[in-house]
């Protein structure tokens, strides 16, 4: 068994008589944590990250790109988004994005795994992408403006996704 295989089986093995189920499996070794938690950062960015980036103004250095359908698009989407939903991606992506910026998914939200398909083909396709946690409906629920097919929409921030009265989480 390789180093990264004997790290993982221990840090995932069943501690014995541990009543807590929290950890009854134990946490991964600091140095195993560190390797995960990286590697999500590298595939993941947040909603208040995108919205912060995208607000600075100038060239964000990224394309955020809508992977749901044309009626999904029209009902809301994020300003400056572009369309291009996961099954036209093989045909279109080449044609619609350059290969040295990097791309941001989004889809539904966190029950929906589209942007996830979306950034597979993407990959496969040789772009570098991260997906967007939370997808359009923590986009909405965090109160940042969308587009809708009727024109700007904004919505007062959910005070479970969003803080109050701060600019930002502070995370």
């Amino acid at each position: 068994m390789n180093n990264t295989n004997t790290q993982l089986s221990t840090a995932f093995s069943v501690a014995p008589g541990v009543a807590n189920s929290v950890l009854r499996v134990p946490p991964a070794s600091p140095a195993a944590a560190a390797a995960y938690f990286g590697a999500s950062l590298a595939f993941h960015a947040d909603v208040s990250d995108v919205a912060s980036a995208l607000a600075a103004g100038g060239d964000p250095g990224f394309v955020v790109i809508d992977t749901r359908s044309t009626a999904s698009w029209d009902q809301g989407h994020v300003p400056g988004a572009l369309h291009l939903p996961t099954a036209l991606i093989p045909e279109q992506a080449h044609a619609l994005l350059d290969p040295a910026v990097p791309v941001v998914t989004y889809c539904w939200g966190p029950g929906c795994n589209g942007a996830t398909r979306a950034a597979l083909a993407l990959a496969q396709l040789g772009f570098q992408v991260k997906e967007m946690l939370g997808g359009f409906e923590y986009w909405a629920r965090e109160g940042f403006e969308f587009e809708t097919w009727e024109g700007r929409e904004q919505r007062t921030p959910d005070a479970l996704t969003a803080p109050v009265d701060a600019e930002d989480c502070g995370c």
